[in-house]
């Protein structure tokens, strides 16, 4: 830490001071919105929450006297999955007037001792899309990346969802067994449906089993019909 930098936790006194450099930040950021809300009420209220929260860290740096950065973090842990403490640092700020004389460094130093007194074993950052300087100060000190968030308005998540289910039906996990029966039962009577249609193409109709006897009586009339033409020739030739 160099001369004239000072970190310690912050203070219900030191908001007012701690609010003004969110919104700063805010200013600077391309992405500002993602960062903070732009009420000053809210924000107070925001870290105020941060600072009571059960593991809530909240750090300031002051520089010749004058606070000029702040760190906010979480200790996290343990977890369903995972048995091990982390922190996770949810903003590091430092004014611009106040950059390259170590107030950043003094800052991530008293994170690393919050994180060494709860026997955190990893310390996480998540830094603005944008923030390059940022970016390449977390990359000196040995930040990799470990994962990437993506982010959605409850709002617009909600449409998406109605909008997916409009068009589909519906399939509680209750009923999931229930429609994979139906679908076996309608599978099972459409086989049994083509296997008797089947069967009907290929078995004799019924009415071939009198074809024997009008055979029989097409000769009888046939043998009839040419007795009489027999007696009507003889007739004539008397």
């Amino acid at each position: 830490m160099r001369p004239g930098a000072l970190v310690r936790p912050a203070e219900p006194g030191d908001l007012p001071e701690i609010v003004d450099l969110c919104l700063v930040a805010r200013a600077e950021s391309t992405v500002g919105a993602q960062l903070c809300s732009n009420d000053r009420e809210r924000l107070r209220q925001q870290i105020g929450t941060l600072l009571a929260t059960p593991g809530g860290q909240v750090l300031v740096g002051t520089l010749d006297g004058r606070t000029s950065g702040l760190l906010l973090g979480r200790l996290v842990g343990p977890s369903p999955f995972t048995d091990e403490a982390s922190l996770t640092l949810e903003a590091l700020y430092v004014a611009p007037e106040a950059r390259r004389r170590g107030l950043g460094h003094a800052l991530l130093s008293g994170a690393l001792e919050l994180a060494a007194e709860a026997g955190a074993s990893e310390v996480y950052a998540a830094p603005l899309p944008g923030a390059r300087g940022m970016l390449r100060f977390f990359a000196r000190l040995g930040f990799a990346p470990a994962a990437a968030y993506r982010v959605v308005s409850t709002s617009s998540l909600q449409r998406r969802l109605a909008g997916d289910s409009a068009g589909a039906p519906v399939v509680r996990r209750g009923a999931a067994r229930g429609l994979e029966d139906l679908i076996a039962r309608r599978r099972q009577v459409r086989a049994a449906a083509r296997s008797e249609t089947a069967e009907v193409r290929f078995v004799p109709p019924a009415a071939s089993a009198d074809q024997p006897r009008r055979s029989a009586m097409s000769m009888q009339v046939s043998r009839a019909v040419q007795t009489r033409r027999d007696s009507g020739s003889s007739t004539t030739t008397s």
